[in-house]
């Protein structure tokens, strides 16, 4: 074989045979390096500019909150057990020892509870431990921690009821990493990232493990992404449920960068707020602290063991593992984890055991986490706030709105509403529709609103919106003018309920009737208002002119009313909010206050940026006596007059005064009533405005009844405070003794002369106590077969239809 000789000018030049390929694959080598750096680099700092972005965000979504009031307990105030766990309940309180923070106990009247600190619209409020007990529908004795400085009572962080989200319907409750458990941090690294704390955003060591533990196990029991990798995925590329290399590759690059832009403990804290834990209709659940709300209806600081291993076992698959849907899986899930822990040693073995015997421990509830729980009341949120805040600036904010709304007042109301319409259904009788605002007498708070029969789906408000004749509630405000002139009147005041004629500014007459169409004759004041007499009504509102209740009504409530005869009788369109309001100058014993539902807001520090929640001015002198007057003789109203079924319901001990109210023909029936902590104003009628059949005492009242044989309240008590009590015969001031006399009530100095009974003075049949005595005499047996019912404490006057009025 001939040997070729190569020319050494050819070697140099690269012309051997075989030299050129290598030349050629490193070149090529050398190109596809040169054009993915060339993309990489580029690609990589819009990724970091995007990471930036993106991870800054995490840190600020954050839904607006809405919480109900504070509970406060302090001796004296009236609370019953059932009412303190409804309380406990909602504000997320679990039966326990009593020592840990959001826990208490109780053996029959003795109380142990520990509270959770909270900021509120006067600052932060400490955890406290209160032993307390109660007796006699009251709290009897409050013990609480706190040094000899803390207040004699104790106040539970409130319950909340709602929540204002954004655009992105996502539930997340911001936490650092200092209150995270520790059992979770760790636990969480031992389950999910082993080597987290020395990794750079990816571990090639837990790749290679999770693959052969999954190989020998037969299933895929482990991932290989890191903590870093899921927190990459689920904030920055978002949840996304597709598996393709280019997001797989986007997620690599997003941890490296992230773990070169940030420390660990700050990527932690993010993934523990921004984690994805599961989903309630369209919200979803982010972060271990909202997870802890939804799946435990507990705060994170107070999960157990068990709990802590649910919440880690969840992360792998919030579907798939959904302790609701799939409790099998999440149990077996749930123990791998304590499997884990105790290979770790986090925990020791008797703990371990004891918790995979433990029952999952999810509440039935997830309510903690909806969006809104009581429509009517946060509707009244809303219209209070958009006075300061739009829409857009409460979606989202991170705000803390601190309503007044009480939640066992709240669900009495709701349950009363429901109990009384379905008890009122019938077949001659039209669906029937309900709005109730129940307010504390003292501070003009809103505890609870109801707007429809069926309060948790929202829709018309109608304690709000429906605006429908008041009947005779306007009667306390005619009668409120007249004993403003005490010089002129007084609840033991004559007055004539013999028929009456208007003349109208149109010059029509009117002639208004009783709703039991007879007149009584004589009669005094105080019977008028109880009794709800239309013709001695509309008499003394002439003689006071409709012009100035139109004034009246306006200045207490801002109601603008029409200032013709009419109105004597209730001819005026109001909604139960818009007489709460006007009542609620009566409640308070004469003061102007405004009513408001939202106390403050409070941004995300805790701090308040607006209260509403500022003291009313003290009540003039001259309007605390009339008030007072007004009040006597609706409590009267209770006791002898309209209302007097609630004493048979079993209410007297509350000495409630109240007034009854009903439309024409019974198309609404009012009813609004006061104790010594609480007024609460009913409608009952019906949509389409058609006849009920109801009067004020069997539709309005009928709720009124429900709901205060349940709610915790104390007695009415009228101050004496420029009230001067006197016996009267006839027309002046006597002595007990004589014939016929009752104790009345005047303004201070404005009792009529005292003049000694003779044994032959004249006594008014219609006088208070013979009155009393002539209605049972009047009933008897007619009364009991239904003959000749009196209906004076059922119907109300009618007053007359719109295009009667002038």
């Amino acid at each position: 074989m001939a040997r070729i000789d190569y020319d050494e000018d050819d070697v140099e030049q690269g012309d051997l045979p075989g030299a050129r390929w290598p030349r050629l694959l490193s070149t090529a080598v050398l190109a596809t390096i040169g054009l993915g750096l060339g993309f990489l680099i580029p690609y990589s700092l819009y990724l970091n500019h995007e990471v930036e972005q993106r991870f800054d965000q995490l840190r600020w979504q954050l839904p607006t909150r809405v919480y109900g009031r504070p509970l406060e307990l302090a001796p004296g105030v009236a609370m019953e057990a059932a009412t303190l766990e409804v309380e406990l309940r909602a504000a997320g309180y679990h039966p326990g020892d009593g020592l840990r923070p959001g826990t208490y106990q109780h053996d029959q009247a003795r109380w142990k509870i520990s509270s959770r600190g909270f900021n509120d619209v006067d600052g932060p409020v400490a955890p406290r431990l209160a032993q307390l007990t109660l007796g006699g529908g009251r709290v009897t004795k409050l013990e609480a921690t706190g040094g000899k400085n803390a207040p004699p009572r104790l106040r539970l962080d409130p319950a909340r009821i709602a929540t204002l989200y954004g655009q992105k319907q996502e539930e997340r409750r911001l936490v650092q990493l200092d209150e995270v458990p520790e059992l979770l941090v760790t636990g969480l690294q031992a389950v999910e990232d082993r080597d987290f704390a020395s990794h750079h955003g990816i571990d090639l060591s837990g790749i290679v493990r999770a693959a052969w533990i999954n190989m020998r196990s037969g299933e895929a029991r482990q991932g290989a992404s890191t903590l870093t990798q899921q927190l990459a995925r689920s904030g920055l590329l978002g949840i996304g449920r597709e598996q393709t290399y280019t997001r797989k590759f986007n997620e690599i690059l997003y941890a490296l960068l992230m773990e070169a832009r940030y420390d660990k403990r700050l990527i932690l804290e993010a993934y523990f707020n921004q984690v994805y834990m599961g989903q309630r209709g369209a919200q979803a659940i982010h972060g271990m602290a909202a997870a802890s709300e939804f799946w435990f209806g507990r705060d994170l600081a107070d999960l157990n063991t068990e709990q802590i291993a649910l919440l880690i076992g969840i992360v792998r698959g919030p579907s798939y593992y959904d302790p609701r849907r799939n409790p099998e899986r999440a149990t077996e899930r749930r123990n791998f984890v304590l499997d884990k822990m105790l290979d770790s040693t986090l925990i020791d073995a008797a703990e371990h055991e004891r918790a995979r015997q433990a029952p999952l421990g999810i509440s039935t509830d997830p309510g903690r986490t909806s969006a809104n729980r009581f429509p009517a009341y946060v509707d009244l949120v809303r219209r209070q706030l958009a006075r300061d805040y739009s829409a857009e600036a409460l979606a989202g904010a991170g705000l803390s709105v601190m309503t007044a709304m009480a939640p066992s007042a709240q669900a009495y109301a709701e349950g009363a509403v429901i109990k009384t319409l379905k008890g009122l259904e019938g077949k001659n009788r039209p669906s029937l529709q309900a709005g109730l605002v129940l307010t504390d007498v003292e501070h003009g708070d809103v505890l609870a609103v109801v707007g429809s029969g069926t309060p948790a789906q929202p829709g018309f408000n109608r304690a709000v919106e429906a605006r429908r004749p008041v009947g005779s509630l306007i009667k306390p405000f005619v009668y409120l003018l007249a004993l403003a002139s005490p010089q002129q009147w007084s609840l033991a005041s004559w007055v004539d309920d013999s028929p009456v004629t208007v003349t109208l500014g149109n010059g029509k007459r009117w002639t208004p009737g009783n709703s039991d169409s007879r007149s009584h004759g004589t009669v005094r004041l105080i019977d008028a208002l109880a009794r709800s007499y239309n013709q001695a009504t509309v008499r003394i509102g002439m003689q006071v002119a409709p012009a100035r209740i139109a004034e009246l009504v306006h200045t207490l409530a801002g109601i603008t009313a029409e200032p013709n005869p009419a109105l004597i009788l209730g001819s005026l369109d109001q909604s139960p909010y818009a007489m709460a309001q006007l009542y609620q100058f009566l409640a308070s014993g004469g003061e102007i206050q405004p009513l408001h539902s939202v106390r403050g807001v409070l941004d995300t520090e805790g701090k308040a940026l607006n209260r509403y929640d500022d003291r009313p001015a003290a009540a003039q002198e001259g309007d605390m006596v009339f008030a007072r007057l007004v009040t006597i003789a609706l409590q009267r109203a209770v006791t002898a007059g309209t209302g007097r079924q609630l004493v048979a319901d079993g209410l007297g001990h509350l000495n409630a005064a109240g007034k009854t109210g009903t439309s024409n023909d019974g198309r609404d029936s009012w009813f609004a009533g006061y104790t010594g902590d609480h007024l609460a104003v009913v409608w009952v009628g019906n949509d389409q405005n058609e006849a009920t059949g109801l009067f004020g005492a069997t539709g309005g009242m009928r709720v009124w009844s429900n709901l205060f044989k349940l709610l915790p309240s104390a007695p009415l008590k009228v101050g004496d405070e420029g009230i001067d009590w006197q016996w009267v015969s006839g027309s002046n001031v006597s002595d007990a003794s004589c014939p016929g006399a009752s104790r009345f009530a005047f303004a201070d100095g404005f009792a009529p002369a005292y003049m000694p009974c003779r044994p032959s003075e004249p006594v008014f049949a219609d006088d208070a106590q013979t009155a009393d005595e002539q209605d049972g005499a009047r009933g008897g047996w007619r009364e009991w077969f239904g003959f000749g019912r009196d209906r004076r404490d059922e119907p109300e006057a009618a007053a007359p239809e719109p295009q009667d009025s002038p």
